[in-house]
């Protein structure tokens, strides 16, 4: 599996939002999009409007090819007019996981 964490503050007054954003990706998008497992978001204990995504894929090539589809690029910019600034990235190979 191949992934990203992105590390990214939310304007203020705007986490919700960009929860709300994060939640339609995975609703309207994610079952379409080739290769994609899932993702998680995640609110640090006494963050202000700091927020951390994990995105989740089948592999590098079919997370590639996500970043690179224009609609991903037109959500992104829906997302990105909520946040102070570009999100901080960090893609790579997903080892192991959690089990239920």
């Amino acid at each position: 599996m191949y992934g990203t964490i992105a590390r990214m503050r939310a304007k203020s007054g705007q986490s919700q939002k960009v929860i709300d954003l994060l939640e339609e990706w995975d609703r309207e998008r994610g079952a379409k999009v080739k290769g994609s497992v899932g993702g998680y978001i995640l609110r640090p204990d006494g963050s202000s409007g700091e927020l951390l995504l994990v995105a989740i894929f089948e592999d590098q090539a079919t997370y590639e090819a996500n970043a690179e589809d224009p609609e991903q690029a037109r959500w992104f910019g829906r997302l990105r007019e909520m946040l102070e600034a570009d999100p901080e990235w960090t893609d790579g190979e997903i080892f192991g996981g959690a089990t239920k």
